[in-house]
This record gives structure tokens, C-alpha cells and sequence, in this order.
């Protein structure tokens, strides 16, 4: 299990706590990206591992270093989360059956079946135009492309080991699985307000976000085929 913490001394502790209680035999990681309060050390005392970037690089470093461990140490699998606690660990589980079933990378979806999770107008109109360039480019529907609750295993855990997005993460990790040729499957999983800490993403920000994403990948799609 990868948690990618920044900032995040009142969160993690608990966030870990509840990873070890819905995943008993996992390994648990704490990737810190650079957090200048206590994250590392409330996460060692909650009984995780910990990997400590000496500044902040980004949520896109960070979760590359979680994976380039899992892949080092022998991992076949490895589960990413946020250390923040929106991400249940109860849907871990599907999570692992959808790659043990076959998947190669498996996106926990939160617009799916199991409705616990309600944004704001602006951030879903959003989403909805990512998910329809990010569905048109990867030649499969998906919901949820920002979505960092997800499970990489088969050819999927090496490949994102050694060769990984870093402007837009979520979404492009997704464009480039399906170019792969690697199994994608959403799997409807539940999300919680923080324990803690502050979101830097404002509806209007997670709008323009959304929207610059799309932009980009579609300029990067028309220049390959040029």
C-alpha cells in the first residue's frame, strides 16, 4: 500500500492505522513528499514504512518513488492512496480483486454505484469533458480520470516503475495504459471529507484544471500524429 503524504501530521497517523486494519497482511508506505510538519515521524509511529523526499516535488514524483520501490522490493502489486483519508480503505479490497481477476491497472471510481461522493457543479461539468477526451483518447469508457485511488499489477506496476507522467499523472497514466495495452477496469470505491489539513484545489481551480488537461492532451495527440 502507497500513501502519498504532504503536510498531512493530522491525518496520516489514523490513515495508516485504518490501511492496517482493512489490509492486515499489507506492507504500508508512506511516500512524504517533502512535508515540513511531523507526517514522517506520525507515520513511523502508526507502523509504516517511509520514503522522505528532502523537498516537495509534487504528487507525480511522489507517487513515482512509491512505485519505483514497490517494483525494487518485489512487489506484485501495489495500492495507491491518499494520506489525507478521503480514500476508504474498505474499497481496498475491490480494488486487489479487480487486479487479481485480471486487471492490470484498476481506477477506483467515484461515480459509480456506490454514491458517497457529491462535488460541486462546476468541478463535475469538469470532470465529465476530461473523462470524454480521456475515454476518447484511451478507446474505453472511464468516469473518473483524476480519480488516485487505484491498484497497479501485471505489466502495469513495472512499466509506471520505470516510465511515469509528471505534468498530469491521473489522466495521462491512463492514456498511456491503453496505448500499452494493459487491462483497465474502474471499480466504484468511497470517499470521505479530509481528516485534516487543506485542499489547495478550489471548484474553480479543479475546473481550469480539468479543462487545461484536456486542452494539453489533445495538443500532445495532435503533434504525435503530425
Amino acid at each position: 500500500m502507497l500513501l502519498l503524504a504532504f503536510r498531512e501530521e493530522a491525518a496520516i497517523g489514523a490513515t495508516v492505522a485504518e490501511v492496517r486494519a482493512a489490509l492486515p497482511g499489507a506492507d504500508v508506505l508512506v511516500v512524504d513528499d517533502g512535508s515540513p510538519d511531523r507526517t514522517t515521524e506520525v507515520a513511523l509511529s502508526a507502523g509504516a514504512r517511509v520514503v522522505r523526499h528532502p523537498f516537495n516535488l509534487g504528487v507525480a514524483a511522489a507517487e513515482s518513488t512509491g512505485l519505483r520501490y514497490a517494483a525494487r522490493h518485489g512487489y506484485r502489486v501495489a495500492l495507491r492512496m491518499d494520506g489525507d483519508g478521503q480514500h476508504d480503505p474498505a474499497s481496498a479490497a475491490a480494488l486487489l480483486e479487480a487486479v487479481a481477476a485480471g486487471a492490470e491497472l484498476a481506477i477506483g471510481t467515484r461515480f459509480g454505484e456506490v454514491a458517497t461522493f457529491r462535488s460541486t457543479v462546476v468541478r463535475r461539468a469538469g470532470n465529465r469533458l476530461l473523462a470524454r477526451v480521456v475515454s476518447w483518447l484511451a478507446g474505453r469508457d472511464l468516469t473518473d480520470p483524476t480519480s488516485g485511488y487505484r491498484a497497479f499489477g501485471g505489466r502495469a506496476l513495472p512499466f509506471f516503475a520505470e516510465h511515469f507522467p509528471h505534468d498530469y499523472p491521473e489522466p495521462e497514466s491512463l492514456v498511456w495504459a491503453s496505448r500499452q495495452g494493459f487491462a483497465l477496469r474502474e471499480v466504484p470505491v468511497r470517499m470521505r471529507p479530509r481528516r485534516g489539513g487543506r485542499s489547495s484545489l478550489t471548484p474553480l481551480r479543479s475546473a481550469y484544471y480539468m479543462i487545461k488537461v484536456s486542452l494539453a492532451l489533445l495538443l500532445e495527440i495532435s503533434r504525435s500524429r503530425r
